[in-house]
């Protein structure tokens, strides 16, 4: 069971929103392998609201296991610091980038019809309320151990390489002139979308669909001269 010989029964109330059952402190047993990564993966979106919600510096170990109703020690037994915890939800972001953009993107051969899948898709993202590790990961500037930094700031380089790629790509398609580099041009673009949440309310006059539409539009107008 890699180690892990302590488990904690779990309650029927669940983590609104997930469909998650809530830990509680009482030692029951060994936990089976799918237990043991639901109660992680518990962990890590309670910490990521708090973080969300707090702030990482702002925001305790103490306070993610009385989120949880977990004693300290049943936290510490899954994850070792908080710093640990805040690179595994970093990680997950980029989980998510890679299965919701990436992945559909690539399965679409015309690179333009590409590129403007891969803006809807980033959007989408950014603007979605349950993936709260995204938030954290542009929001945190916390930073990581140097090797646990080393191997998130490996995974969104290889994005931007993504990304610079396709507009490559477009950029030969459409015989542009090539003003903006490809690299100069995807740092722009991941960083206009990245910044959404900063500013973006739901209940304003811009939805989803319109920043979708006027963001393709600022993009291949500036980009493709």
């Amino acid at each position: 069971m890699n180690g892990i010989s302590a488990a904690f029964c779990c309650q029927e109330e669940t983590e609104r929103g997930f469909g998650i059952p809530r830990l509680t402190g009482y030692y029951v047993g060994p936990m089976t392998r799918e237990a043991v990564l639901d109660s992680r993966q518990e962990i890590l979106r309670t910490a990521a609201r708090l973080f969300q919600q707090q702030g990482y510096d702002a925001t305790s170990m103490n306070d993610v296991a009385a989120a949880l109703k977990l004693s300290k020690g049943g936290l510490y037994h899954h994850f070792q610091s908080k710093d640990e915890i805040l690179f595994h939800i970093m990680n997950h972001a980029m989980d998510i980038t890679e299965e919701r953009v990436i992945g559909p993107a690539r399965r679409i051969s015309d690179p333009e019809e590409r590129l403007r899948m891969l803006i809807r898709l980033h959007i989408d993202v950014v603007l979605s309320v349950r993936d709260r590790e995204i938030t954290v990961m542009l929001h945190e500037n916390h930073p990581l151990p140097p090797p646990l930094r080393k191997r998130i700031n490996g995974r969104k380089k290889d994005y931007i390489h993504f990304v610079e790629g396709v507009i490559t790509e477009v950029q030969r398609a459409r015989q542009s002139k090539a003003v903006v580099s490809p690299r100069a041009a995807a740092f722009a673009l991941v960083g206009m979308i990245n910044w959404i949440y900063q500013w973006y309310k739901p209940e304003g006059s811009l939805h989803g669909e319109d920043l979708v539409r006027q963001y393709t539009e600022i993009f291949f107008t500036g980009a493709f001269q």
